[in-house]
């Protein structure tokens, strides 16, 4: 490039409405090899210099028309010819309008009558500023592209640190907690189905001991009426069952937990997204039951009949994780000034829809609520590592953009968001079946 900058033919416009100062100028010039462009006054210069792009005009200040003071604005004014050197040529010896040049963009002046050899050593000093200027203006440009790009990639590389390290953290710590539950959950599963058969035969044999003997020792009799046998009949079947279904939702969060952080690192595998999906949802549960602030936030699932994808589960639940907990986190804002019965009227709810396109051969999840929806002018920044719109202490934005990255860069899949200010906003993750 530098040497295409040096290779080039220098031009250099002359702007004087003397023809012999045009004269002299112009074969000076065309004695050290520079183009010259003639114009006789300032509305004529401004033209030329617009068309042309010189690189750098010569301005007569006492000219016809506009003088070169207000030709000298308007080129500074002008995009295209703001960057071009002036130098003025003045009889003035005022030093008050050589300044008044200086503080309107001229680079230097020239005093008449001149001497060829000062103008052509004015001539050759600006035109070698004007390209060192050029150059470090180019190695700036490109050292700040560098730079940039340096930076894009360091943040990816954070992001993909950040999000490499909660996976490896949570693996770990559902891991931990799956040993700590499995041991005592299998005892009890597996002792379950003898504690109802046995209390079931205790409660027979009681029964049948009552109705064999309707003279009982006073003692016993006491003991009957204290215990309420009756009511043990009725309740302990019913308190069995309860703990019953109780073992069968800790399996259920077990089973979540293993399947949220599955252990999918080194490649992708054959994945059903909707255990995916369902998993996070049972995860999550604690934040959408109901509580004193409000009631419960619905999830309606509407899914399609979706094959497995070939992905890493355990990145892909993050991203859905990311996505229905910023859901409730927009309720949680929402609902901040609303009491129960507002929102009991108006209720919280989260939409998850898939679909298949069998055409792309991608598989679509669509995740909505009817939340507090995200300003325009705001969406366009979602995505990106430094935006949050999150208070201090609750949180640091990182959510979508690690989202963004394994969509995009991890599986080659779109997220998009579709949000209206104040009703609700949509994530649409698209990702290739494989």
């Amino acid at each position: 490039m530098t040497t295409e900058i040096l290779s080039k033919p220098k031009y250099i416009l002359l702007v004087d409405d003397n023809p012999n100062n045009l004269k002299v100028l112009f074969e000076a010039i065309q004695g050290h090899g520079w183009k010259a462009l003639m114009a006789t006054n300032g509305e004529s210069a401004i033209e030329q210099a617009e068309y042309a792009k010189p690189d750098l005009i010569l301005l007569d200040v006492m000219m016809p028309g506009i003088d070169g003071f207000e030709a000298c604005r308007r080129l500074k004014a002008n995009s295209v010819t703001q960057d071009v050197p002036v130098i003025f040529m003045t009889a003035l010896s005022d030093t008050t309008d050589k300044v008044k040049g200086l503080e309107i963009g001229a680079v230097d002046y020239i005093t008449k009558p001149f001497q060829q050899e000062e103008v052509i050593a004015r001539l050759k000093l600006h035109l070698n500023l004007s390209h060192l200027t050029h150059t470090l203006e180019q190695k700036v440009e490109e050292r700040t592209a560098e730079l940039s790009k340096s930076l894009e990639q360091l943040q990816k590389t954070q992001l993909q640190l950040i999000q490499s390290e909660k996976m490896s953290t949570l693996g770990q710590l559902v891991a931990g907690i799956g040993h700590e539950i499995n041991n005592p959950l299998n005892s009890i599963v597996a002792n379950t189905f003898h504690v109802q058969e046995y209390t079931s035969d205790m409660l027979e044999v009681l029964n049948l001991f009552q109705e064999k003997f309707a003279e009982l020792d006073p003692s016993i009799a006491k003991l009957l009426q204290k215990i309420d046998l009756e009511f043990l009949n009725e309740d302990l079947p019913s308190l069995l069952k309860s703990m019953q279904h109780g073992v069968t939702r800790l399996e259920d969060i077990s089973l979540s937990l293993r399947t949220f952080a599955r252990s999918d690192i080194s490649s992708k595998v054959e994945f059903q997204i909707h255990e995916g999906l369902n998993s996070t949802v049972m995860l999550l549960q604690h934040r959408l039951k109901s509580n004193q602030d409000h009631p419960e936030i619905e999830v309606v699932k509407d899914y399609g009949d979706l094959p497995p994808i070939t992905c890493y589960p355990g990145q892909i639940n993050q991203v859905f994780m990311n996505l229905i907990a910023n859901a409730i986190d927009a309720f949680e804002e929402l609902n901040r000034n609303r009491s129960y019965q507002e929102i009991t009227a108006d209720p919280n709810i989260i939409t998850v829809k898939t679909r298949v396109n069998d055409e792309k051969n991608t598989v679509t999840i669509c995740i909505k609520d009817n939340g507090i929806g995200l300003n325009p002018q705001l969406q366009d920044e979602i995505f990106e590592q430094t935006f949050t719109t999150k208070a201090v202490g609750k949180g640091t934005g990182l959510g979508l953009a690690i989202s963004h990255q394994i969509v995009v860069e991890k599986h080659n899949g779109e997220i998009e968001l579709y949000s209206i200010p104040g009703q609700s906003t949509e994530f649409i993750v698209t990702l290739p079946i494989s």
